[in-house]
């Protein structure tokens, strides 16, 4: 069952972002979409305790956490550009790497958070291990904001609602 949810989402995307519709790009895309699938399927869905209900919860509190996260880009897109073009700003820059313990669990869950990390200009996730995430920073002001938590809260809600209720 979950193969054939993974290439119908996959088959879905190729044709809109393909934008064809003759036979042999139909085709090109109905042979990729089975090879990936047969390659990662059991990479997407990989907690299949969820019901549907459950799963079009987390689909929803996702698409709300867009642009929540769009604004917070765009907030530190402007502290980069203080930096970067003021004398204040010069001064402010102090580059270091932050070590981060994580309540998440799920390994998707640390993917989207390191993601949205490096989305984050002036941030770059540098690896993670375990609950263990290191992160470059450029200032003292993103640091502090990266360990306030809300992306890892954020993102809690999102994927890991029950994490936040033991903590």
């Amino acid at each position: 069952m979950y193969p054939f949810v993974v290439f119908l989402l996959l088959m879905l995307n190729w044709i809109i972002f393909s934008g064809k519709f003759d036979a042999f790009h139909l085709g090109l895309g109905v042979v990729s979409c089975f090879v990936v699938t047969w390659l990662s399927h059991d990479l997407l869905f990989q907690d299949r305790s969820k019901g549907l209900r459950a799963r079009m919860h987390e689909a929803w509190a996702f698409l709300c956490y867009i642009p929540w996260l769009t604004w917070e880009v765009v907030l530190a897109n402007l502290h980069v550009l203080k930096l970067a073009m003021t004398n204040k700003g010069y001064m402010e820059m102090a580059p270091r790497v932050v070590t981060i313990k994580t309540i998440l669990k799920t390994d998707f869950a640390k993917f989207v958070f390191a993601n949205s990390i490096t989305l984050t200009p002036g941030t770059i996730t540098m690896l993670v291990r375990g609950d263990i995430i290191h992160v470059h920073v450029m200032s003292q002001f993103l640091e502090d904001d990266l360990l306030q938590g809300a992306i890892e809260r954020k993102v809690a809600e999102v994927f890991e609602p029950e994490v936040l209720k033991k903590a």
